[in-house]
């Protein structure tokens, strides 16, 4: 067994519910009852606490749905493979065990079937199973476990319990005597007598010779409950309530509904609540006065939950010139019948407008009136609105080709709905490649030898010009990157009263949006916490130049944002500014950080012109990612074991809870064999079971693994080992250092004996930032891990605004400086724009 595999602290493992919490489940009906039985071992403590303050069924079947949605490892899929195999394992469990309550249950669950399975009846010893896993479920390395039979039940046998534990002392003499045996002699004993008995007897020596305490910790992680892959989603789910306390006061309004267009195959249903603006409780931050308010909703079908929805209003007191305050809202949903159920709290006040009541969708072909005329006021402000809503019967979207990294030729599709389009334009990286005026609508592109980050453009227009659709895609984009796209305003439109904010957001894998914030110049409007990312905003009277701002919010705090201006004079061009951020280390003629610098010490000169530094920071606090890109090729033989247990050490001392880290493993192919993660016991699973073989294709997997961190941003950090020359790899070295310069990820690499591989690795090092190390004896890994970890921890933030305006595309060359005599920089030595 692979000892790195148990470097980590054993963590808990899964409880049984607690007297309480039995007390609570059992005032529920019998369906979730049962429900709970079956998931007590994977259900966290958060999960089951926001079960029990549901109170309606629908809620409650709505948690159920959700729970096994984020454990879903293929999301994209019809199945959810993750429920079917647990469903599988418990009806397993209950045909053959009994239950779901007893050891081997527990293990079959958790972990899955083992591989083998020996059942003993032997006369020397109680009734026993011997289970063997070559990985599983919660670990990635082989394992033993032992069941004896205690009464009519199988207990798991521990170390602790001694060989004893495990013999017949119900068999006369023969077990009486057993007890002063030694276990050696106890299993030498099995391994003659016992049918199976050399498999029995090697099973509990391998489970003896790892040590009590270290088999304790792996019992450990093998009944730990596992994570459910989004839990922050428990902190949201019970904010969707609608219930409101009898004796909270009460907030007046009006809810109007109106059916403004059509959005595909769903009709848009928009929701005006009309509160009177003298009945809610404005807030006053020194002298910024806000109307506060927080809207919930839930959409039923046939009682179950179809739809449920929460919006935020911010409406400064200065801007509110109605006497009410019209709060909008949007859903699309298919025509049918539905209930409606709205809450309203007035976040200042604690006061609380509810209302239940049906809801009639129809089919909408055409453009609707704007809302009914017994509020005047705010039909005519949301008319503007409304026709941009009723307008997307057009639609039109890039078809992602298959595949992860695209190199060379590769044809992209489009699909599209609606009729009027007369021409389709693409463009690449915003130059215009050809316009098509007849389907297909398609495009084959060279994207050269190297996956560099592309954006694809694709706008439809009709015969008088006016845009129809557009869509964008990032190609080469990796599996992190987290951005937010206004769709809507456009500024090549104008808007006079109001209009319809639209944004597409795109998040990195296993992550969710926690909300997405709307601004009109620098007031938020409105923050919505689910799709669609939609919302009508009135203009300020006038034709003042003004702009929308979409801001979306990861649950870690992580954000990006897009931003518009609407109605902005023909002759005001945008002129894209490069913002450049470099991180720097200092370092002094020993090789240790230099501290104590200030904005004063530096200078920074883009292509022979001084630039102008508009952020310092000492970089202490800001989340790290770092990949370890580890060479298991064949030469690596003897020196593979020191080299994971450095980095495993790195991850240990480096690694806190708001940074990031993953392992790439390389001989003739990279292999990402741990995502980004900040769980050491995953790293750890990620550099156990290894074993040097076949070739090396460095190049290819430094690509590889410079590509994975698309779409990060903030320090970024890949630390290479390898102990020789490229073999194999289809990308050159001359390619290979140019993705690197435009990566704007840190390097540090360390060479093994081999001073021609170390010189490449130097010369990646020098243009990236990081550092080269050259090495005789993995002994010495340690220590340089270690230097690594210190120089991420006290790196400076020096970032600035070029002042080069140019639309060229070629590499400008940085050089940092420091006012520090004898003090050397590590920077980035430039970037491609």
């Amino acid at each position: 067994m692979a000892g790195l595999a148990l470097a980590a602290a054993a963590p808990p493992a899964a409880a049984d519910y607690d007297r309480a919490e039995r007390q609570r489940i059992e005032t529920l009906p019998a369906e979730y009852r049962a429900w709970l039985e079956e998931v007590e071992l994977i259900i966290t403590e958060e999960e089951l606490a926001a079960f029990f303050e549901l109170e309606k069924d629908y809620q409650r079947d709505a948690f159920i749905e959700r729970f096994w949605r984020v454990r879903d490892v293929y999301p994209d899929t019809a199945r959810n493979e993750y429920r079917e195999r647990w469903e599988e394992r418990v009806y397993q469990s209950r045909q053959e065990f009994g239950g779901l309550k007893e050891d081997r249950s527990r293990m079959l669950l958790l972990n899955g079937p083992p591989a083998g399975r020996i059942e003993s009846r032997c006369s020397l010893l109680k009734p026993l199973e011997v289970w063997y896993y070559d990985g599983s479920d919660q670990v990635r390395f082989e394992f033993f476990v032992v069941f004896y039979r205690q009464g009519s039940v199988y207990r798991l046998w521990r170390p602790f319990d001694g060989v004893e534990e495990l013999t017949d002392t119900l068999m006369g003499d023969r077990g009486a005597g057993a007890r002063g045996m030694a276990d050696n002699d106890l299993l030498r004993d099995v391994t003659f007598r016992c049918v199976d008995g050399e498999k029995i007897a090697g099973a509990i020596y391998r489970i003896l010779a790892e040590g009590t305490l270290a088999y304790e910790e792996v019992l450990g992680r093998l009944r730990e409950t596992p994570e459910s892959g989004a839990s922050e989603w428990v902190a949201t789910f019970n904010a969707y309530s609608t219930e409101v306390d009898a004796d909270a006061p009460r907030l007046p309004g009006e809810l109007a509904l109106s059916f403004p267009g059509r959005h595909q195959s769903r009709t848009v249903v928009e929701g005006t609540l009309a509160v009177p603006a003298d009945s809610a409780t404005p807030a006053d931050l020194a002298g910024y006065r806000s109307y506060n308010l927080m809207l919930t909703g839930e959409v039923l079908r046939e009682d179950e939950l179809f739809d449920n929805f929460r919006f935020k209003y911010d409406l400064p007191v200065a801007e509110v010139e109605s006497a009410k305050l019209p709060l909008v809202f949007v859903r699309h949903l298919r025509p049918g019948d539905y209930r409606l159920v709205v809450k309203l709290e007035d976040l200042n006040g604690g006061a609380f407008y509810r209302e239940e009541r049906p809801l009639s969708v129809p089919q909408v072909d055409s453009a609707m009136p704007p809302p009914p005329p017994d509020d005047e006021e705010t039909a005519r402000l949301l008319a503007e609105a409304n026709a941009a809503l009723s307008s997307l019967e057009t639609t039109l979207q890039i078809v992602e080709p298959a595949g992860e990294i695209q190199t060379g030729y590769v044809r992209f599709d489009t699909l599209v709905t609606g009729d009027g389009i007369d021409r389709v334009a693409f463009s690449l990286d915003g130059d215009a490649l050809l316009t098509k005026r007849t389907p297909p609508y398609s495009v084959d592109l060279d994207l050269g030898e190297v996956p560099r980050p592309r954006e694809l453009e694709v706008v439809a227009f009709a015969a008088d010009g006016s845009e129809l659709a557009r869509d964008e895609l990032l190609i080469n984009a990796g599996g992190n990157r987290f951005s937010v796209d206004l769709v809507e305003p456009r500024s090549d439109r104008r808007y006079e009263r109001s209009l319809t904010a639209r944004a597409a957001v795109e998040v990195p894998e296993g992550k969710s949006v926690e909300r997405l914030e709307l601004f009109l110049d620098e007031a938020r409007v409105a923050t919505l916490y689910q799709e669609p990312w939609e919302q009508p905003i009135v203009l300020p009277p006038g034709d003042g130049i003004a702009y929308v701002r979409a801001v979306a919010y990861l649950p870690d705090g992580n954000s990006t944002e897009d931003l518009v201006f609407v109605n902005a004079p023909d002759y005001l061009e945008e002129i894209d500014v490069q913002f450049v951020e470099v991180f720097a280390s200092v370092l002094d003629r020993s090789g240790r950080p230099v501290e104590g610098l200030g904005k004063g010490d530096f200078t920074v000169v883009e292509d022979g012109t001084p630039q102008q530094i508009v952020r310092f920071e000492r970089v202490r606090d800001l989340p790290i990612h770092a990949s370890i890109l580890l060479d298991v090729s064949a030469s690596m033989e003897g020196k593979l074991e020191a080299s994971r247990a450095a980095a495993l050490e790195f991850f240990e001392q480096a690694i806190e809870p708001k940074d990031r880290a993953a392992v790439i493993t390389f001989n003739d192919h990279p292999n990402l064999a741990v995502k980004f993660t900040n769980d050491v016991r995953d790293l750890a699973g990620g550099l156990a079971g290894l074993k040097p073989e076949r070739g090396t294709a460095l190049y290819d997997s430094v690509v590889f693994a410079l590509y994975y961190f698309n779409g990060i941003k903030g320090q970024r950090a890949l630390l290479v080992l390898s102990d020789g020359k490229d073999e194999s790899s289809r990308f050159s070295w001359e390619q290979t250092l140019e993705y690197a310069r435009r990566a704007g990820v840190a390097i540090y690499t360390v060479a093994l004996r081999d001073k021609a591989a170390h010189r490449k690795l130097s010369e990646l090092a020098r243009a990236t930032g990081g550092r080269s190390f050259l090495i005789e004896d993995t002994a010495e890994l340690a220590a340089i891990y270690e230097d690594v970890q210190r120089e991420l921890r006290s790196k400076y933030l020096v970032a600035y605004q070029s002042s080069n305006t140019s639309d060229a595309k070629d590499f400008r060359s940085i050089d940092v400086r420091v006012a520090r005599q004898g003090a050397e920089v590590k920077a980035m030595q430039g970037y491609y724009p």
